[in-house]
């Protein structure tokens, strides 16, 4: 399970043009699922994401996560992040979770994060979807399990 974690001032998801979630402050969660990750590897990465410490503190460090600031997060299921370009120019996925495994290892994810108390805006699971976000710093950060 890969996450790629981009801290934001807000971020939305539209779907057929119309927003269906949307975020103030807070991390914009790309989640990508590999074949065999389950419930145990959406639990430990979603407690990762909600003590991520990328929000400056007022000496303007990175010592402040989501659980410490009260921001949000925009969760959006991205198999592409599974990609295998070892070989040639052309992506394989053979390495991402089929949608019955992927779904359920998403939505656990998301209850996860909630759980630990981040309020979670999601994407549409296996949908076309337009992301568009404002990434503060820019700070991306790449977490696996």
């Amino acid at each position: 399970m890969r996450a790629v974690c981009q801290r934001v001032c807000e971020a939305r998801v539209r779907v057929d043009g119309r927003i269906l979630a949307e975020i103030a402050e807070g991390l914009c969660v790309l989640l990508g699922i590999a074949r065999g990750d389950g419930a145990e590897a959406a639990g430990r990465l979603a407690a990762k994401v909600g003590r991520l410490r990328v929000f400056p503190d007022e000496d303007g460090r990175f010592d402040r996560s989501l659980l410490d600031t009260g921001g949000a997060a925009l969760v959006v299921s991205q198999f592409t992040l599974i990609a295998d370009t070892a070989k040639g120019n052309r992506p394989s996925f053979a390495g991402a979770a089929p949608p019955e495994e992927a779904e359920p290892a998403y939505e656990r994810f998301c209850e996860e994060l909630a759980e630990l108390g981040v309020p979670v805006s999601r994407g549409v699971f296996g949908a076309k979807m337009a992301l568009e976000l404002v990434n503060d710093g820019p700070v991306t950060i790449v977490l696996d399990t």
